[in-house]
């Protein structure tokens, strides 16, 4: 499950939405890797669980480690999207599950991730099937099995940013609610221990067109669709701001990618 998923309706609210999910979510940053493989001892003999993988956005930028991925999503279509973008991928196995009940065997992984997800789940009960799953710590300053990602999207960076926000908020009644950023600290404090988790960031920066734009905005599950009444009359405001700002064709998203890694106790 990804980012903007409403409670309690987890597994259905991309539905209608994969396509533009796949054309216009933000990648992350390659440095990111890099950050794994410091924090969490990332490797190509990793065991990893992918959380809420979704059409397996992360999921694919974990398996050019080598590592072997188990990409864990209770959407049917979204899951269908990522099992086709990664058919014949050595490493990756598809799982119909969620984080609360991952379906795999105790002990089974060295490694879980959550990219755009961990938001949207239960920490108390996603604490004990991480402790159920995760291999058991071989001693003092071992790595960080957990690593909870998300690309924070810049709200007041400039003012296509700042005009972007403003949309949001005033065009889609439930902007607020179910957006997801990397701010939930309660809930990391819970899933790994209060103090015991740390932050690391990277820049990110995704380039959109106009209509590139527009998918990017429906791909969220706050977004008017079509049968809403006031879905044309947002995406004409959506394009118009674009219009606006665009240089050379296309207006820069800018993101910052955000790990929380640590180990839960």
């Amino acid at each position: 499950m990804s980012e903007n998923a409403a409670p309690g309706n987890e597994a259905g609210c991309f539905s209608g939405r994969v396509d533009d999910y796949v054309k216009t979510r933000p990648s992350y940053p390659s440095a990111l890797l890099a950050v794994l493989r410091d924090r969490c001892d990332l490797r190509a003999t990793s065991m990893v669980a992918d959380l809420g993988s979704g059409t397996g956005l992360f999921t694919r930028l974990l398996l050019e480690t080598g590592a072997t991925v188990h990409a864990v999503e209770p959407n049917d279509e979204m899951r269908a999207a990522a099992e086709t973008m990664s058919q014949g991928e050595e490493g990756f196995h598809s799982v119909a599950g969620t984080a609360e009940a991952t379906t795999l065997p105790d002990a089974s992984v060295d490694l879980v991730t959550a990219a755009q997800a961990f938001h949207w789940f239960d920490a108390v009960r996603t604490h004990a099937e991480l402790r159920r799953i995760l291999r058991a710590a071989a001693g003092a300053g071992e790595a960080d099995s957990v690593a909870l990602v998300w690309n924070d999207r810049a709200l007041d960076a400039n003012a296509f940013h700042r005009e972007y926000e403003e949309l949001l908020v005033r065009r889609c009644p439930r902007y607020r609610e179910l957006q997801g950023k990397a701010d939930t600290t309660a809930k990391f404090d819970a899933l790994l221990g209060a103090g015991r988790w740390r932050r690391t960031s990277v820049p990110n920066e995704q380039r959109l067109d106009r209509e590139g734009l527009v998918g990017r905005l429906l791909s969220s599950s706050y977004a008017p669709l079509s049968r809403d009444p006031h879905h044309d009359e947002t995406f004409a405001e959506l394009r118009a701001l674009f219009d606006r700002h665009a240089v050379g064709g296309s207006v820069a998203m800018l993101y910052t990618t955000v790990a929380i890694t640590g180990r839960p106790t």
